[in-house]
């Protein structure tokens, strides 16, 4: 407790702490989310099986246009990386300023986007990476005792669906310095092409050839991440170029006001409504078995519709969020959420699959039926224990995170630092995509393919070892 009011009350005054809270929130809305509608049965063997409850519950989807909060992430990841590159090429400049009043030192790169590449992996690849190497040591245990190498992908890949949302957003951080470009250029217009490309990729999911749509992965989440970056602009206060703050579509900064905010939330709304009941969307923007479409996989023009309507309920909500923030207690809360965001995020799957074994190793797993007054009752206890496995695992795991420095310079020379950092990054999400990509019935005696791990592993190590000061000269 001490050491978070120390960090409450050295936050610096122009830190966006409703941009936390939202991430914090988010958190948990997807831990609950994932938790209360997991349906826990048996197969044919009579092992557990694990699905989702609303193929179930028709009258819930709805719900799910403000549960499905992976909007909110990348908007608040798009806020974020504004700010980081904000700061780090400030840093950089005043590093230039004091090298050019002394000597030159060779090889210094502070401030440029490679730099801040590898700067800005360290929180997400070390929580990540922890995970991974204790998944397949959990593996390799498994198979060394004789469990079917398919019934081991089936528990880690259950354990690593988390990671799908990171190889989005690992995709979306390279590209954020191009994209900042982009938008203090041409501002909200980005975005809106980016809607449109989606248009054209679901026309191919409706009409054909459905592989169009496969580029909605990436402009769907784009399109978000640009709106962090236009709220950003509005917050910071910082100045725009001349010729850059045009009217209409071309501002840099998002309309902010609670008129704004409303209209945007009825236009989603409106939009949603229409596109779900008129058109050919489903409803749930979670996945649903059975559905034609999918709204997340990948992003769906609906989908945007949602995170118009979640962007305007944001801004209606701001004022008396900042307000209730500027107290220390619930500044202090989100600031201990945030210190272990993504260990909360990566390991509440794990908790669910660590809980589930133990009930059934002591014979007392419950399996009521979706929907029943048992399963429903079940619901209170299910959550508790869930909380109390993952509050245990946060414990073991969250330091690693929590610990995560950042590194204020990196030295060497820029085409090899590229080159390394593009290779880093490639490993890195290559191996979470293959892995994703593999079906969860596939026989891996590790639980993880070999590729993902060599791939991931590779990449992870050469990130590190840049941060480090490896390679570095002068």
């Amino acid at each position: 407790m001490r050491r978070l009011r120390q960090l409450a009350e050295r936050t610096p005054p122009g830190r966006e702490r409703y941009a936390d809270l939202l991430r914090a929130l988010a958190i948990i809305l997807v831990v609950l989310g994932h938790w209360i509608i997991s349906v826990i049965g048996r197969d044919q063997a009579g092992r557990p099986t694990g699905q989702s409850a609303l193929g179930y519950l028709p009258w819930a989807w709805p719900l799910t246009w403000v549960l499905q909060v992976m909007p909110v992430f990348f908007l608040v990841g798009g806020y974020a990386n504004a700010a980081a590159l904000t700061s780090w090429r400030s840093r950089g400049r005043q590093l230039q300023l004091g090298a050019s009043a002394a000597a030159p030192r060779p090889g210094a790169v502070g401030g440029d986007a490679t730099g801040w590449l590898i700067d800005r992996s360290s929180r997400l690849i070390r929580p990540t990476t922890a995970l991974l190497v204790i998944l397949a040591i959990g593996g390799a245990i498994a198979w060394l005792n004789g469990v079917d190498p398919t019934q081991i992908r089936t528990v880690v890949w259950f354990a690593t669906i988390p990671l799908w949302f990171l190889v989005a957003y690992l995709v979306m951080v390279p590209l954020a310095p191009a994209m900042y470009a982009l938008h203090r250029r041409f501002g909200l217009v980005v975005p809106l092409v980016l809607v449109g490309l989606v248009t054209l990729g679901d026309l191919g999911r409706i009409l054909g050839p459905a592989n169009l749509a496969t580029a909605n992965y990436l402009f769907g989440w784009l399109a978000i991440h640009q709106l962090g970056f236009a709220w950003y602009d509005a917050r910071s206060g910082s100045p725009v170029e001349p010729g850059h703050d045009r009217p209409g579509l071309h501002r840099r900064r998002l309309p902010t006001s609670r008129r704004a905010g409303a209209v945007l939330l009825l236009v989603g709304l409106v939009a949603l409504v229409l596109l779900t009941h008129v058109g050919p969307y489903p409803v749930a923007m979670l996945n649903v078995p059975g559905e034609r479409l999918n709204n997340t996989a990948p992003p769906s023009v609906a989908l945007l519709a949602a995170a118009t309507a979640q962007l305007g309920l944001i801004l209606l909500l701001q004022n008396h969020a900042r307000r209730w923030l500027r107290r220390s207690g619930p500044w202090q809360a989100v600031i201990a959420v945030n210190s272990v965001v993504l260990t909360v995020f990566l390991w509440h799957l794990t908790a669910a699959v660590l809980l589930v074994g133990l009930l059934n190793a002591l014979g007392v797993l419950p399996t009521p039926q979706v929907g029943t007054a048992a399963w429903w009752a079940w619901r209170v206890p299910w959550l508790l224990a869930l909380a109390v496995v993952l509050a245990a695992l946060v414990a073991v795991f969250g330091p690693i995170e929590a610990r995560t420095r950042r590194h204020g310079r990196v030295r060497t020379s820029r085409p090899v630092q590229t080159a390394l950092v593009a290779i880093g990054y490639a490993g890195v999400t290559v191996g979470l995509l293959i892995n994703s990509l593999t079906p969860k019935s596939a026989a891996e005696p590790l639980g993880l393919p070999a590729p993902t791990l060599v791939a991931y592993l590779v990449g992870a190590g050469l990130l590190r070892l840049l941060r480090s000061g490896w390679g570095s000269r002068g």
